[in-house]
């Protein structure tokens, strides 16, 4: 502190903070005054509280709480000088309290630390610990360390009341005593319980939760982990609730917890011992019905199943991944194992995937399943082996609708009425064997699924052109062959036993029904062929009937495969050649295919198939290094025997039958 020569300066004893009841001592001290008598006056806040005297002090007991300024005057002869004001503070006794850890009730053997906090700036006190009203000294068993006073290996002779109260050296006053805490010491007999949530059996790919529980009158504890062994090392140190990630089923085995606090830590007992049983996560599996290629409008169902033993009830949860690769928020949660989608449209589309879910326990997620939403359905009707035949040959329409082949039926119609045969077009095929004359017709189909039922459009016509049989009119075909170059010449006659001229070559293209254009009597000379001539011809007689429909290709390439216009009769031998254009003769080595497999390799350029049965049937072509003919679809027809009653003998009948 400055002291100004000449100028008092009051100083403070023992401090200018001080407590209620010390004994406060003020002395005015004037520096440079030499022998001259001094008389001093006291000013308290502005008001004198003490008149003149000779003593330089001026004591006093502080009474009550304040907070005051003190200065003083220096008087002689006819002059004074005051001092500055110091400011004195008066507060009350700091209060004490006594923190116990752990909180009582505390355990036979633990370590209990009493902790003394005083309520004050102070930081010099001096500590006092009593124990029903006797000072504790420091001794084996008792530390005193500033404010705090340990007890180690608690007994039940350590129970008592304890309080504390701070003491600062060299002033009279001290701090008030701190309210008594009782410590009570027992033998600790429950031990932790341990818990799985959820119960049961544990699921790969989730986490259990293990709770270790001690009876909440014991206070706070922390838990202490093991796994397979009690060995200290593996010890792990938690929260009464320890997260277990299922990853395999190693993570599966004995559990043990058991409580600590303090330090050293003070444990409890080990709990019993609790067996996590794995189990591998079932993988769920999504079906969709219909099907993974939809319509717009039609009813959806999902179905989500789960393999998995007893009588567990799973709830599912579906997500969807849409067009733009990240999953939505309409997250749907079900009871049942089936969500439907009504009337579905263009939003719907994109990769689903199903989970199972017990309580917190998921299965493995499943597949994602690709739902295709597409605008509408159109069937399409299609004709195998062609739509021109002969009463009594098989046909079969097939009914198809684009893009999506699963869980339809299908209607069929002849000339718009419906076909009441549906059992015929089972799985969309339709067939006629044999073919009979009011088979003619226009042929569309549609097709239908699921319920309430989705119903596509109707197909484009298809029309069936079944002709009769007549064994006394026959078209000739010359070369007879159902392949021709283009640019070679062809005739063609209608032969009729009993009147050949009334029969005329009709032909069908692709552009529409014609009549040969250049005529010879009931025949047709074609001088040079070309593709646009390949069609359907037939032999039409006068008042309209249709005779012996043949199909001729025409063929711009190298290579054709010379088969007979007429079909083969089982157990007969089939003859195929295959030809080349600048010699119109066999090809010295060539490969011989059936629907489209490798049947024979022939160096002659000829394939001979003896004794023809019906598996025989299909379609044929070659191919050589020049090059690779058309197909030509082979019929086979079973030999038929008619008997005639009125005569012993038998007579034999060959049907006309076609290669195309």
């Amino acid at each position: 502190m400055c002291i100004n020569t000449g100028k008092p300066v009051v100083k403070v004893k023992p401090d200018q903070r001080v407590f209620r009841g010390e004994r406060v001592t003020l002395t005015c001290d004037i520096q440079g005054g030499g022998d001259i008598q001094w008389r001093y006056r006291w000013i308290r806040d502005g008001n004198t509280v003490y008149p003149f005297t000779t003593s330089a002090e001026f004591s006093f007991t502080a009474d009550r709480v304040s907070v005051s300024e003190y200065s003083c005057r220096g008087e002689r002869s006819y002059s004074h000088t005051d001092s500055d004001a110091v400011t004195l503070t008066v507060s009350g006794l700091p209060t004490s309290t006594v923190t116990v850890t752990p909180a009582s009730p505390v355990f036979t053997g633990e370590t209990v630390k009493l902790k003394c906090e005083i309520n004050s700036d102070y930081s010099n006190w001096r500590y006092e610990w009593y124990k029903d009203s006797v000072i504790l000294q420091t001794s084996e068993r008792y530390t005193v360390n500033r404010d705090t006073l340990t007890i180690r290996g608690a007994t039940e002779s350590d129970q008592g009341q304890y309080w504390c109260k701070g003491q600062i050296d060299g002033r009279p006053n001290s701090s008030t005593s701190s309210s008594a805490v009782s410590l009570s010491v027992k033998d600790l007999k429950s031990k932790p319980e341990l818990t799985p949530d959820p119960a049961g059996a544990a699921l790969t790919g989730n986490t259990v939760t293990l709770t270790c529980r001690m009876d909440p009158s014991t206070g706070n504890w922390d838990s202490y982990w093991y796994k397979h062994t009690l060995n200290p090392e593996t010890e792990k140190k938690k929260t009464n609730s320890y997260s277990l990630k299922i990853d395999s089923v190693s993570d599966g085995g004995q559990y043990w917890c058991r409580a600590g606090r303090g330090k050293p830590v003070y444990y409890t007992q080990y709990s019993d011992a609790l067996w996590v049983n794995v189990t591998v996560s079932p993988k769920a599996v999504l079906t969709v019905r219909p099907d993974e290629r939809v319509f717009r409008g039609e009813t959806v169902t999902l179905r989500c199943d789960i393999k998995w033993g007893g009588d567990t009830e799973w709830t599912y949860r579906w997500e969807i991944e849409g067009t733009n690769n990240q999953y939505k928020n309409t997250v749907s949660r079900t009871s049942t194992q089936e969500l439907s989608i009504s009337s579905v449209d263009l939003s719907h589309s994109g990769k689903y995937t199903c989970t199972g879910q017990i309580h917190t326990q998921s299965s493995q997620r499943s597949d994602a399943v690709t739902l295709t939403v597409s605008a509408e359905a159109q069937a399409s009707v299609r004709v195998s082996p062609q739509p021109w035949l002969t009463e009594g040959e098989s046909v079969t329409l097939i009914c198809e609708v684009s893009g999506s082949s699963k869980g339809w039926t299908f209607s069929w119609f002849r000339d718009h009425d419906h076909l009441s045969d549906s059992s015929r077009g089972a799985g969309g095929s339709y067939t006629l064997s044999p073919a009979a004359l009011q088979h003619t017709g226009v042929y569309t189909c549609r097709a239908e699924r699921g319920r309430p039922a989705y119903y596509t459009h109707n197909s484009s016509s298809q029309t069936l052109w079944i002709t009769g049989v007549s064994a006394s009119v026959s078209l000739v075909i010359n070369p007879s062959r159902s392949q021709h170059f283009s640019s070679d010449s062809l005739s063609l006659s209608c032969e009729d036993q009993s009147n050949s001229t009334g029969w005329t070559v009709r032909r069908y293209t692709d552009k529409d029904t014609q009549t040969c254009a250049k005529r010879t009597g009931s025949g047709c000379v074609m001088d040079s062929l070309s593709t646009s001539d390949t069609g359907v011809y037939w032999c039409e007689s006068e008042s309209g009937e249709k005779r012996h429909p043949r199909n001729i290709t025409i063929h711009d390439g190298e290579v054709i495969l010379e088969s007979s216009v007429d079909p083969v009769i089982e157990g007969e031998t089939l003859t195929l050649h295959c030809l080349h254009r600048s010699t119109n003769s066999p090809i010295l080595s060539a490969d011989f295919y059936k629907d489209g497999s490798l049947i024979q390799n022939q160096t002659t350029g000829e394939m001979n198939i003896t004794t023809v049965s019906k598996s025989h049937e299909g379609f044929y072509y070659c191919k050589t290094e020049r090059g690779q003919s058309l197909h030509s679809w082979i019929s086979v027809r079973v030999r038929v025997q008619v008997r005639f009653l009125s005569s012993k003998s038998s007579v034999f009948f060959w049907p006309l039958l076609r290669i195309c």
